[in-house]
């Protein structure tokens, strides 16, 4: 892989009132029922990107975001990448949107699209979809994500160095040997070392540390809000998550009664990446159940896969 290589410009962009603006990728009609996808912290919208064309092929208008701090989205000066924040942006990006969307939130995405949804009276979706993320998380999952991030600050002499820094992270998925969608979340910089595509500064921010009590309070009682969750809802756990268990599961689905459940085998945290057809298959299933489109073929073709 050559230092040429130059990352997918992003087909749209949501200017922000403070200046930055947030990229995305959109799939489908705009006319369309509007499906939004919130990506991980560590992550890029390029996480999405089989899911968002699989669900416009079945009639519905898919939008993938970078967070602020991400991808080609833009960086806080100042280091403001407290989890509000990110709902902030998530609040304008759904301003400037003509219809209301489901939102598909995997950890950081699914934590943002909760808080922004229980945050007024008036909905601001239509559904939610929650990748492996629940109101409470198991402190030990998360910690491991926090040390894999902080390891590659120091960025990677090489894509292959940068692979098998995944492969240690992730021993269950076996290691491409195309590196193009690897290449699509780094940049080569000056000192010819490869980096991850995100604000490093985000790391100082998420140090528990760097949090104050009244963050911490504030936050923990907005997650408790989740109790108001009216709109159609699906939990999707990877079976071998260590950030979601089965009992943190079970308390969101005692808080969110409504709430559907797929529990899917051999899936990890990262459950788009690990079975992306199987998790495709699934969100398509509860969007067309619960929003049908109009493309009658295309919700008689899809069936829910065995789990």
């Amino acid at each position: 892989m050559t230092s040429s290589f130059a990352p997918p410009a992003p087909s749209l962009r949501f200017e922000l009132p403070n200046g930055m603006s947030i990229a995305a990728d959109v799939h489908g009609d705009p006319s369309h029922q509007p499906v939004l996808f919130l990506h991980g912290g560590g992550q890029t919208r390029h996480a999405w990107g089989n899911t968002a064309e699989g669900l416009a092929a079945h009639g519905f208008y898919t939008i993938c975001t970078d967070h602020r701090g991400h991808g080609e989205s833009g960086w806080a000066d100042e280091g403001q990448y407290r989890v509000f924040n990110f709902v902030e942006d998530l609040q304008h990006v759904l301003a400037q949107l003509e219809l209301k969307p489901i939102l598909v939130g995997a950890s950081l995405g699914g934590i943002a699209s909760m808080l922004a949804e229980t945050a007024q009276e008036e909905s601001v979706a239509k559904g939610v979809v929650l990748v492996d993320v629940t109101p409470r998380m198991e402190t030990d999952g998360v910690d491991r994500i926090i040390g894999f991030m902080r390891g590659g600050s120091s960025g990677f002499e090489s894509l292959d160095e940068a692979a098998d820094s995944i492969s240690r992270y992730l021993p269950h998925r076996k290691r491409p040997k195309d590196l193009s969608g690897l290449a699509k979340n780094l940049r080569r910089r000056e000192d010819g070392r490869y980096y991850w595509h995100w604000d490093p500064n985000m790391l100082k921010t998420w140090e528990p540390s760097d949090a104050t009590d009244e963050e911490g309070e504030l936050l923990t009682r907005r997650l408790k809000d989740v109790r108001n969750l009216e709109v159609p809802t699906l939990l999707i756990r990877g079976r071998l998550s260590d950030l979601v268990s089965e009992q943190t599961a079970a308390e969101f689905l005692e808080m969110v009664p409504h709430a559907e459940y797929v529990n899917l085998a051999d899936a990890h945290h990262m459950v788009a990446g690990d079975r992306n057809d199987v998790f495709t298959d699934t969100v398509a299933e509860f969007l067309l159940r619960r929003f049908p489109t109009e493309d009658t073929t295309a919700k008689e073709r899809v069936q829910r896969t065995p789990q």
